[in-house]
């Protein structure tokens, strides 16, 4: 189920809150749990139904684990230990849990995202016949595993402890973050579900989730969507893009992926509001950074702190010298690369970024004005490091949506040819939609041959006004910060109102492929 589609909008979300809320109010607290539960796994088996037992087989496996770690006898010196997060001299059996939570969890998810890549290399590497499974990729597999994964390793290594199976179900299954995240701690989830007070119904926070919400579905029909046609269209015309279409399309891409995210992001945690939730930020502007390392501290915020948490730091982090510092940030932005698909285009797309942040913590070049740790030999100027920051991460995009590699390479090629063949008309006329249909057709009767003057310029419209977004105070700025006046309020009603008519052509987000 989409979070923009009209059976989520009407039925399913009005569904849900009241009977979270109606629950609550006669305190049938357990009831209303299992209720937000059984709604959640509804919400993801909609997709398809076989998911379920994906899904429900993960949380068993992993809550019978924590359990298990429950029953491990310590004496007092041993349980010191374990809190004192000292791997290796952890108790063998906590040790165990910890490698048996580890592959139980790595194991699924390679079985179901990474089977055939791993074979496809070992066909070729080694000339073998060995055949494909086809598996059909789970929704959400990566995101809810990686939220088990954190907190079975913090189980085994003492740091959190044993909850009941109906909160552990809540937590892992809670819709608004299932299928594209942010991806969650039991720590900050499981005490809200435990805190009565966060069951009753608060207006104030109800009306930020439903701005949040609005704002966020905007973002993706509107814009996102938008984006999406003519993004779509070129890469599937990568062999004939000439340079002008190829800087088109790449920035329609990343401004798709840019909104797509945002869009989920904020309606997540809107979503989360509506049910008195506070989800984490896990989108705060990133295409206003400056550096590439600060990039990475506003994109996917919880993804960045999941790797720098349990891979980084257990690696060393930066205690081992600077030489281990740079070899660890380098291997989380592979396993990023990777964790984002099975597939060589995204590996090389971490490897770019890693390269990148390494650079960044080289320490060479800083910028004018901002706090560093480490001083810089050279200071460039914000607005320097912006269009730096901004059009590389934009060639690394040529990986990230590419098919394959050579696709990535022709996009370098076009780029760089420093051709023109008038391409880029036919990149603006996929902007045929219905909000300027009356133009189009009055422009076919009174002036035919500026039809696809009037796309270009739409087009570039289009563009100007999402670089002044980027800019702009974000959503979740602006529902915490701003009074919801009563010309907000019918904004936001008017938008949603453009949003739900806008709905017929219904897209999944991009994130949902990861």
């Amino acid at each position: 189920m989409l979070f923009n589609s009209y059976i989520f909008i009407f039925i399913f979300l009005p569904v849900a809150l009241i009977g979270w809320y109606g629950l609550n109010r006669y305190g049938r607290y357990q009831l209303a749990s299992l209720f937000l539960a059984g709604m959640s796994l509804w919400f993801y088996g909609y997709f398809n139904v076989k998911y379920l037992a994906i899904i429900l087989c993960s949380i068993g496996m992993n809550y019978a684990l924590s359990y298990l770690l429950t029953k491990i006898p310590t004496s007092r010196t041993e349980k010191e230990t374990v809190v004192s997060n000292e791997k290796a001299h952890l108790p063998l059996l906590n040790r165990l849990g910890l490698l048996s939570g580890i592959i139980l969890n790595l194991g699924i998810l390679f079985y179901f995202k990474y089977y055939d890549f791993f074979i496809e290399n070992i066909n070729l590497a080694f000339h073998t016949d060995f055949n494909l499974k086809h598996i059909l990729l789970p929704l959400g597999i990566s995101f809810f595993t990686f939220q088990q994964l954190s907190f079975i390793i913090d189980r085994a290594l003492g740091r959190c402890e044993h909850y009941s199976f109906l909160n552990y179900l809540t937590f892992v299954t809670f819709f608004p973050q299932l299928i594209a995240g942010p991806i969650v701690l039991y720590k900050e989830m499981i005490p809200q579900f435990e805190d009565n007070s966060r069951r009753r119904f608060d207006a104030a926070f109800f009306a930020r989730g439903i701005y949040l919400f609005v704002l966020g579905l905007a973002k993706k029909v509107l814009l996102a969507d938008t984006f999406g046609l003519m993004a779509n269209y070129g890469f599937a015309q990568t062999f004939s893009l000439d340079s002008i279409s190829t800087i088109i399309v790449i920035l329609s891409y990343t401004f798709e992926l840019y909104f797509d995210f945002s869009g989920y992001s904020d309606m997540a945690i809107g979503l989360g509001r509506m049910f008195h939730i506070e989800l984490p930020i896990n989108f705060n502007s990133p295409y206003r950074s400056c550096s590439i390392k600060e990039f990475w501290q506003r994109w996917h915020i919880t993804l960045s702190r999941f790797f720098v948490t349990y891979v980084y730091i257990p690696l060393g982090g930066s205690k081992k010298g600077k030489a281990r510092m740079l070899l660890n940030t380098f291997i989380i932005f592979l396993l990023s690369g990777l964790w984002h698909g099975a597939a060589w285009t995204y590996v090389a797309w971490g490897a770019m970024q890693g390269l990148l942040v390494v650079w960044d913590n080289l320490g060479i070049i800083g910028i004018q004005g901002r706090e560093e740790k480490r001083p810089s030999r050279f200071h460039i100027p914000p607005w320097l490091g912006w269009i730096f920051t901004f059009s590389l991460f934009n060639l690394s995009l040529f990986f990230f949506r590419s098919e394959s590699m050579l696709g990535a390479i022709q996009l370098f090629k076009n780029l760089f040819a420093g051709q023109y063949t008038g391409k880029i008309y036919e990149v603006a006329a996929q902007l045929d939609i219905s909000e300027i249909y009356i133009i189009r057709q009055a422009l076919d009767i009174a002036a035919p041959s500026m039809v696809n003057h009037i796309y270009l310029l739409f087009m570039f419209v289009l563009f100007a006004f999402s670089f002044f977004l980027i800019f702009r105070r974000n959503a979740y700025e602006r529902a915490t910060n701003n009074e919801l006046t009563s010309g907000k309020c019918w904004g936001i009603c008017i938008l949603f109102v453009w949003c739900v008519i806008s709905l017929s052509q219904v897209s999944t987000f991009l994130y949902f492929n990861f």
